[in-house]
């Protein structure tokens, strides 16, 4: 059964997007100012991204009569960053500075960039192995090169060695700790739910903050206790930033909406619409309206706790409170709908949907279907794809659906049905996944459900057990007409 996960832990971006390739030199920030592939850029990348090991690799750059330059290694690497494996990458770059002509040196732009291709490929060995000669050839570390460090370790689960260096980046690595560095070690930590180290990190240089570094530091913090689950720690820093006049976004809101959410939906299930209720009012207080966001975070919740009332009344009073339900609102009451077999109050919540023009996504329709599959109901799940082929979707996005209806049909034993939506597919040219064996029910096994097979054997132990009660009694009965007949 397919499976929708809406989340919002998504924490945008707090600093500038560096991409891992960014270089100082303006060479490197338009292709379309990169040259066209020269033959020895050719011949090297054919070498790098071909068979053998690290010897037979260093034997073959050893016979290639190519002229090494700075440029060259750094087009070569940028060419096949995602062909070759990652130790070639470093062998070829650790060979090209033994092989550079005495009069040019590798210039700190090319060492950044080897290091970033490295970081985005996580591979740590290689990152240790660059972040170290940097330091015995005292070059200096770019800031966009610390966050792509940053991003690769803090998402491997090495904070700890993320923190470890930017604590050294001054005196090590000459990289200066400015509000750029801060915000990007705070941010990543944070994604991860890291809060207190971040707060750590922060604390350390709270004398330096600038206004802008400031709010993007706090609404990281906010993040990461909220993706820790912590409530308490993200409201005393909602109300610290509060006191601080730092505007409050949308976004922080609905994550304190999530952390709140998630904690009732452990700890108290009924006081999930009020908690949420008491978090729109403040939103509304500090002039951030909730959006469709903020109340599909709820019905999800609702949803995930089967509360199938409270996540219709607060689909039908969002309208009311100035927010028109998307297409995810609709899904997910329509999802719990569903699993709690009440199909026509479901199918009216879609209607309902297609006549308000509700720009739908295929994901919609393959979602519930999956749901419908996925508790048995093929009548249903087939009403919904007949609504599905009614809307002008690409054909790549009935393709999926088509296999797990075919599949789910043969498997439930209605080979003729699975047929017919095969050749539906086939007529319409759609490229499917299953096999044609699942047509055939020689080589098909036929499931009963799980559920009908446990009842039956159920009942059947039960009658034995009524049934050998029965003789046993019977038994003790005549054991007992016996011994009284023989003491008169």
């Amino acid at each position: 059964m397919m499976k929708l996960k809406y989340s919002t832990r998504f924490i945008p971006p707090l600093i500038p997007p560096f991409s891992p390739f960014q270089l100082q030199n303006s060479l490197f920030h338009d292709s379309s100012l990169l040259p066209l592939p020269s033959p020895d850029l050719q011949n090297l990348c054919n070498v790098i991204s071909g068979v053998g090991n690290l010897d037979d690799l260093e034997s073959n750059l050893n016979k290639s009569t190519v002229q090494i330059t700075p440029t060259l290694i750094t087009q070569t690497l940028n060419s096949c960053k995602t062909l070759a494996p990652t130790h070639r990458l470093l062998r070829f770059f650790s060979w090209s500075q033994k092989n550079l002509h005495e009069s040019t040196k590798i210039s700190d732009d090319t060492f950044n960039n080897v290091i970033q291709i490295l970081a985005q490929r996580k591979d740590l060995t290689a990152i240790e192995i660059l972040i170290s000669d940097l330091r015995k050839e005292k070059r200096k570390m770019y800031t966009e090169t610390f966050c792509c460090i940053a991003e690769t370790l803090v998402g491997l689960g090495r904070e700890d060695d993320a923190i470890g260096i930017f604590k050294n980046l001054e005196k090590l690595l000459n990289c200066p700790k400015d509000g750029i560095a801060l915000s990007a070690i705070v941010h990543w930590l944070c994604s991860k739910g890291h809060a207190r180290k971040a707060q750590g990190v922060v604390w350390h240089h709270r004398d330096n903050l600038s206004i802008s570094v400031e709010t993007h530091i706090y609404r990281s913090i906010l993040h990461g206790w909220c993706v820790d689950g912590n409530v308490k720690e993200a409201r005393m820093t909602l109300d610290k930033m509060k006191s601080l006049s730092i505007h409050l976004g949308l976004f922080s809101f609905n994550a304190f909406l999530r952390c709140v959410c998630e904690r009732n939906l452990k700890c108290n299930p009924s006081a999930l619409v009020s908690g949420a209720e008491n978090v729109m009012m403040e939103m509304t207080c500090c002039s951030v309206l909730p959006n469709a966001v903020s109340f599909n975070i709820l019905l999800s919740c609702l949803g995930r706790t089967r509360r199938v009332k409270e996540a219709c009344r607060v689909l039908d009073s969002m309208r009311g409170m100035g927010c028109s339900p998307d297409w995810m609102s609709y899904y997910l009451v329509a999802r719990v709908l569903f699993l709690t077999g009440r199909f026509g109050r479901g199918n009216s919540i879609v209607n309902r949907m297609i006549e308000e023009g509700l720009d739908t996504k295929a994901r919609f329709y393959h979602c519930l279907i999956g749901v419908l599959c996925g508790v048995e109901k093929m009548g249903y799940a087939l009403q919904m794809f007949d609504q599905m082929k009614k809307r002008e979707y690409s054909l790549g996005d009935y393709g999926p659906v088509y296999d797990l209806l075919i599949a789910k049909l043969c498997r439930g034993g209605e080979f003729d049905k699975g047929r017919e939506l095969w050749d539906e597919a086939v007529e319409r040219g759609i490229i499917l996944q299953c096999s044609i064996d699942l047509l055939d029910p020689s080589k098909t096994e036929v499931f009963k459900p799980a559920k009908e097979e446990e009842m039956v054997r159920l009942k059947d132990s039960r009658s034995e057990e009524k049934l050998q009660k029965k003789c046993t009694f019977k038994m003790e009965k005549r054991k007992r007409k016996k011994t009284k007949a023989f003491a008169a």
